[in-house]
């Protein structure tokens, strides 16, 4: 039951796992229901923001489950709630339903193997402040980066319903198998633009980059980006970039789009042990506009979302 009023921003939820399936080597897709008073504040969850997660009490997976790598700290006691983004919402009839994507690489994603239909789970949010795209934004360029893609895919979700929104995913990984993503469709729809199903399921075009060329451009994804923006020299007033992934390349689509004259949000990621600004473990320096100097804010409050301009990176 929650601890808050239906009239307030945030609280403590039960969610209730619906499907736990994998997609991937090592990546996973979890379906959860919030039902009664979690139904309607996570119907207004938007795409950027995140939830915080207790794993503590889930069980570790049969040993021979566990991959070999993790094996040495599966053990380990989930002290902390763990923060994740969700990569699509739905709210019809009283019901709320939402998908997140994760990557096992430590003794707190080893646990959430185990969660079938039925479990729950305890869920504070929804936290922090989502992306923002303005009415007179008429392109919209989502950048991802290995497992940076759950609140763009949440983001193409809410603006697939905008007629007058032009929308084109960038997603980059080191080599195909680290794409974080659902089989590919046919190599018709590879060749009109639509690679990626999660993508494709709004509407929205999508290319590949992969580091070794494995699949799509060969090179970074910021490389993809670049060439792109060369060939198609979008009008930089009706475009924004929304991104998020490694730090490495979240500077550099900042950089490219302070080159490019583009509005950029970047998705921020620290580590947000409470998510709600009372342990300050997770700051970001941020520019003052018109001075030298520079302030730090939190990633979990005035975050994660932030202009790509104001971030020290």
């Amino acid at each position: 039951m929650s601890e808050t009023s239906t009239s307030s921003k945030r609280g403590v939820f039960e969610a209730v796992v619906c499907s736990n399936r994998q997609i991937g080597p090592g990546f996973y897709r979890i379906r959860l229901e919030f039902p009664g008073e979690g139904a309607k504040i996570f119907a207004r969850f938007k795409p950027g923001q995140f939830a915080e997660f207790d794993l503590s009490t889930v069980a570790l997976p049969a040993p021979e489950l566990i991959p070999e790598s993790l094996r040495d700290v599966a053990g380990r006691n989930i002290l902390l709630r763990r923060p994740f983004s969700f990569c699509e919402v739905t709210s019809e009839r009283g019901r709320t339903f939402a998908e997140l994507l994760y990557c096992v690489v430590g003794p707190a994603t080893v646990r959430m193997m185990t969660l079938s239909p039925g479990d729950s789970i305890s869920v504070i949010g929804p936290l922090g402040n989502g992306f923002h795209i303005p009415k007179e934004k008429k392109r919209v360029l989502l950048i991802s980066g290995g497992m940076g893609t759950p609140p763009l895919q949440h983001l193409a979700q809410v603006l697939s319903s905008r007629a007058d929104v032009e929308i084109i995913a960038f997603a980059g990984a080191k080599t195909a198998k680290a794409l974080p993503f659902e089989s590919r469709l046919d190599e018709i729809s590879q060749q009109l633009g639509f690679s990626i199903p999660e993508y494709a399921r709004y509407g929205v075009e999508s290319l590949i980059a992969t580091d070794d060329g494995s699949a799509g451009y060969h090179g970074f994804v910021t490389d993809c980006l670049l060439t792109w923006l060369g060939e198609t020299n979008p009008a930089a007033e009706e475009t924004i970039i929304c991104a998020c992934g490694p730090e490495v390349m979240l500077a550099r689509v900042a950089e490219i789009a302070i080159e490019k004259n583009i509005d950029c949000q970047v998705s921020m990621e620290r580590r947000m042990a409470c998510g709600i600004n009372l342990c300050q473990g997770c700051a970001i320096e941020c520019r003052i506009p018109g001075s030298n100097e520079t302030l730090y804010k939190m990633c979990c409050q005035d975050g994660p979302i932030f202009d790509g301009r104001e971030v020290v990176f």
